[in-house]
């Protein structure tokens, strides 16, 4: 993968040297027209979830789009032929649909959805629907009253394995059905981020043909996830953590439930030992050996890198066969043949499509450089079909077929035709301890060179994540309202090793903060940015660097930090993190010198930049206390400020008119401090 010198960033565009300057104008005029707008964003579809039929002559998919109108995300099954030729919507624009699978036989297609309009379905239920090849409505297959979250079809295609959660309370006292009743809890983690408060109500394998009452397969006060049926049809791999109080620990393992009970539920079999969270099985075509994803270092919690590994069955013996390749993998499966077994990765910005070949432990890539793969599922024919972006190309299927790729769909080119993107380029500089430090620098469409432009740093979340080469909407916008945007992917990152992420081990914003200062001071000195005009944002994570950032300096001009923390023993208890808390910095009444060093909200006295702070009103993942906290300690001082909460909205914000209300509010808030 080729890097670049900062310098070679003040040699973008050198034809413009050349042309002679009313060809310039006109280039810079025609760049202005066509850039990219918030009203296309919002335009955009995403695919996802990718299913090849039996025969292989198709791909299911699931696409995404705002809903304007209603002011809701829709969500639709479509199919596209293997050639690229013809594309089809198989279920209602207002099916909500997702979670497409073929029924082995390829006569059906089954989905996961609620028929009729969304907006007058308020009580309704996900169910699996039935879609018949031959033609027809799609046909309600379950009628479960708490609804289905998930199922897998039998080899043999003759039932399901659904996920089902345990039904609620009856919420009728007293003949008064609007009567609420009180929550109560006794569980060590007892919230979750778009779900609320945690009851003892569990997630449990069931097996459904079509008739009479689905047969529950698991139980027990413990959750059941990611059923994949051994080839014969005879039982099912799953995973669940079954060891001690699942809340009180990761170590999730891989278990075998036998389907061939007919009125008791059958014992269940552990597969893996691992104390570490192993997840993600995948059968062998012959059903005697099991890939998975494994992390054997679990002292390093999110900091350890995720392994690819592999359990024979006839002996339970387990090879963990990614030992020599630093990088986080995850989504395998075995290839066609069953010689190999295909996965994808984080490495260096990329997420490449992989290949580990079992006779000669072989590694290799099969994706070119500078791509992001999302998903990939493999024919019968030994074909990769993978959902896939660039940094100027959207999400869309491609055939990888014989050494060639072909791009299969076409989401979004017609609604980016003759838009001007923002070009980008690797920056390599040294950052903390002397390591190098990648970042995806976009330029304006209309980048002129011999000139200081104003710059904004948007830092990824996480904080073990990575910026990719996946076409990225924020960074391009930016671009396009003519800005230089630095996507960093400073220590703690993945994608660069375990040691390069997991320095930041309980000292968060110390290493990746220096990067960041450090990759600045790089770009000011090349003359590639205004050091007057640097700005600082991001969300999740990117938003508690963006809090450390700014009390640690204050040459930032403006500031974004987005559903963040700021007083970190302020969330214990409050926010889903309480085992990761406790792993990484200690119990905060006995460890609370560890908790305060690093919290920025010890510093807010020292900030001086102008800081948006937003976030969602109903998001436990990180909740809105924090930004309250941080929002009123500016405020208190005196520093330009302002408090977005957005209703309703978890950490993720949906809503397609508050997504529009944030484009805007970022765009807005950085000109205000930082000028066009």
């Amino acid at each position: 993968m080729k890097k670049i010198n900062y310098l070679h960033l003040r040699g973008l565009l050198p034809l413009f040297v050349v042309v002679g300057t009313t060809l310039l104008t006109q280039l810079n005029v025609n760049a202005q027209e066509n850039r990219l707008t918030i009203d296309q964003l919002m335009k955009f579809e995403t695919p996802s979830d990718i299913q090849v039929s039996p025969d292989g002559q198709w791909v299911a998919y699931v696409v995404e789009r705002n809903d304007i109108e209603k002011d809701n995300v829709a969500s639709q099954v479509w199919m596209t032929s293997i050639d690229g030729k013809t594309t089809l919507p198989l279920s209602s624009q207002y099916a909500d649909a997702s979670h497409p699978r073929w029924s082995p036989d390829g006569r059906k297609l089954a989905f996961i959805g609620l028929r009729g309009d969304p907006t007058k379905l308020k009580d309704a239920k996900p169910q699996v629907w039935l879609l018949d090849r031959r033609g027809g409505e799609a046909q309600a297959f379950t009628h479960i009253k708490q609804g289905v979250a998930g199922f897998a079809w039998s080899p043999d295609s003759q039932q399901m394995a659904l996920l089902v959660k345990d039904p609620e309370r009856e919420k009728k006292k007293d003949g008064d059905e609007d009567r609420p009743l009180p929550v109560v809890i006794d569980r060590l983690q007892f919230k979750e981020d778009g779900v609320g408060y945690l009851d003892r109500r569990r997630v449990h394998i069931y097996l459904f043909n079509g008739t009479g009452e689905p047969r529950q397969l698991t139980s027990g006060d413990y959750d059941d996830e990611s059923p994949a049926w051994r080839p014969d049809s005879k039982a099912i791999a799953f995973v669940s953590k079954r060891q001690g109080d699942p809340d009180s620990n990761v170590n999730s393992d891989i278990w075998l439930v036998s389907t061939l009970a007919e009125n008791a539920q059958a014992p269940l079999t552990q597969l893996t030992q691992n104390l570490g969270p192993d997840h993600s099985p995948a059968w062998s075509s012959d059903g005697q050996y099991l890939t998975y994803v494994t992390v054997t270092d679990i002292d390093k919690i999110w900091y350890a890198t995720e392994h690819l590994a592999l359990l024979s069955l006839q002996d339970s013996k387990v090879r963990v066969l990614s030992t020599d390749y630093d990088r986080s993998v995850f989504k395998p499966q075995f290839s066609a043949d069953g010689k190999s077994i295909v996965f994808l990765a984080f490495d260096g910005g990329d997420q490449p499509l992989m290949r580990y070949e079992l006779r000669s432990s072989k590694l290799s890539q099969l994706s070119a450089s500078q791509v992001s793969i999302e998903e990939a599922k493999s024919d019968k024919q030994g074909n990769m079909l993978v959902l896939q972006s660039s940094h100027y190309s959207p999400l869309n299927i491609h055939l990888y077929r014989n050494g060639k790729i072909q791009q299969l769909t076409q989401l979004n080119s017609e609604l980016l035709k003759n838009t001007s993107l923002g070009k980008v380029q690797r920056l390599s500089v040294k950052g903390f301890a002397g390591d190098v430090v990648e970042s995806f620098v976009y330029t304006p469409p209309d980048y002129d060179a011999s000139k200081p432009y104003p710059t904004l740093f948007y830092f990824h979340g996480g904080p073990v994540a990575q910026h990719s080469s996946a076409f990225n909407k924020m960074a391009q916008l930016y671009a396009a309202n003519g800005y230089i945007a630095v996507l960093p992917n400073p220590h703690g990152s993945n994608g660069y090793g375990q040691a390069f992420s997991d320095i930041l081990f309980a000292k968060w914003g110390i290493s990746d903060f220096t990067d960041i200062d450090m990759i600045a001071d790089q770009l000011v000195a090349s003359g590639v940015s205004d050091e007057h005009k640097i700005g600082v944002g991001g969300w999740s994570y990117g938003g508690i660097l963006t809090n450390y950032a700014i009390t640690k300096s204050n040459r930032f001009a403006a500031a974004i930090s987005g559903a963040s923390e700021v007083n970190y023993r302020a969330n214990y208890g409050h926010d889903i993190y309480q085992h990761t808390w406790e792993a990484e910095l200690g119990l905060p009444w006995e460890n609370a010198a560890a908790w305060e060093a690093i919290s920025p909200f010890n510093d807010i006295g020292k900030i001086t930049t102008p800081t948006l702070v937003i976030g969602g009103q109903a998001d436990w993942n990180v909740p809105i206390i924090n930004s309250e906290q941080l929002y009123q300690g500016l405020k208190r001082r005196g520093i330009p400020t302002q408090l977005v909460v957005y209703p309703g909205e978890t950490h993720g914000i949906s809503r397609p008119s508050f997504v529009r209300d944030r484009y805007q509010r970022f765009i807005d808030w950085y000109k205000l401090y930082m000028g066009e």
